[in-house]
């Protein structure tokens, strides 16, 4: 087994909740996965909250869904 030494701020170390200081590589892959998962739900819920999409029902969301397929089938 290989040991690879990475340096993050404490800043960075805080923010992704790491609470060890000895972590194996799937456990690392894991924690950055997560992060950047957080990281582009905000972006869709920014989208969402500008483009006045966000407060849809499940069944408005069904409608637009319909009425996009079904302009593709009249055109």
């Amino acid at each position: 087994m290989k040991n690879l030494t990475i340096t993050i701020s404490n800043a960075e170390y805080e923010k992704l909740g790491i609470n060890k200081e000895n972590l194996t590589f799937s456990e690392l892959v894991e924690i950055i996965k997560n992060e950047i998962s957080k990281q582009q739900l905000n972006v869709v819920n920014e989208y969402a909250e500008k483009y006045g999409i966000s407060t849809l029902t499940m069944d408005e969301i069904d409608e637009e869904v319909k009425a996009v397929r079904n302009a593709k089938v009249n055109h």
